[in-house]
């Protein structure tokens, strides 16, 4: 019989195995995110264009994933109500490979995630 100890640790080994792989498999490419609609995930993918719409209404910054504005594939949208926490997020990610985590959402045919906190955005190395 295994003692309460080891039983224990198997336990918490089994959840840490679940918890890593779920957290593996939750990453997804800029093409697959408008399959994944509602969902909270982290999308990776190569910044291909940015733009600070200083004029917009909202002041909104896009960071368009994998390929460039107009033919966008996912976009990261940040307000302007939210820039100063990101510093100029159109030049620190600009060509850089990012993941993003957030709750995918479509607008006008485009999946993207509408991030509020820089924690949000990891730069890969």
């Amino acid at each position: 019989m295994k003692s309460p100890s080891s039983l224990t640790a198997a336990c918490f080994f089994f959840v840490l195995l679940a918890f890593s792989t779920t957290a593996q498999t939750n990453k997804i490419t800029a093409a697959e995110a408008k399959d994944h609609v509602d969902e909270v995930r982290t999308v990776c993918g190569k910044v291909a264009s940015t733009h600070f719409a200083a004029k917009g209404k909202g002041q909104p910054t896009f960071l368009n994933l994998d390929t460039p504005y107009p033919k966008t594939v996912f976009t990261i949208l940040i307000w302007g109500s939210n820039r100063a926490k990101f510093g100029t997020p159109e030049t620190k990610y600009r060509d850089a490979t990012i993941c993003v985590t957030g709750k995918i959402t479509i607008y006008r045919g485009t999946a993207d995630i509408i991030v509020t906190e820089p924690s949000q955005i990891v730069q890969e190395k």
